[in-house]
């Protein structure tokens, strides 16, 4: 079983589910708010590998949070 981290705030979440990698492990980043112009919900594989699950966890969540950030200042368009 993965291990999954969740963040939630005002209008916003952030989802993480672990990855093994080979003896390593990255997580799955998923990104959603709703906003004026509707809903955006957005998936990525985080880019570092770690050593043990829970970091990858982690830090997923912590680049999720950062990402919704700069999405919701439209810093970064998709």
């Amino acid at each position: 079983m993965a291990l999954t981290g969740q963040v939630t705030g005002d209008n916003w979440s952030v989802s993480t589910q672990g990855i093994p990698v080979d003896d390593s492990f990255c997580c799955e980043v998923h990104v959603a708010h709703s906003g004026p112009a509707g809903e955006f919900k957005h998936q990525f594989r985080h880019s570092k590998i770690f050593a043990r699950e829970w970091e990858a966890v982690l830090d997923g969540l912590r680049e999720g949070v950062v990402w919704i950030g700069l999405k919701r200042s439209e810093t970064i368009h998709l």
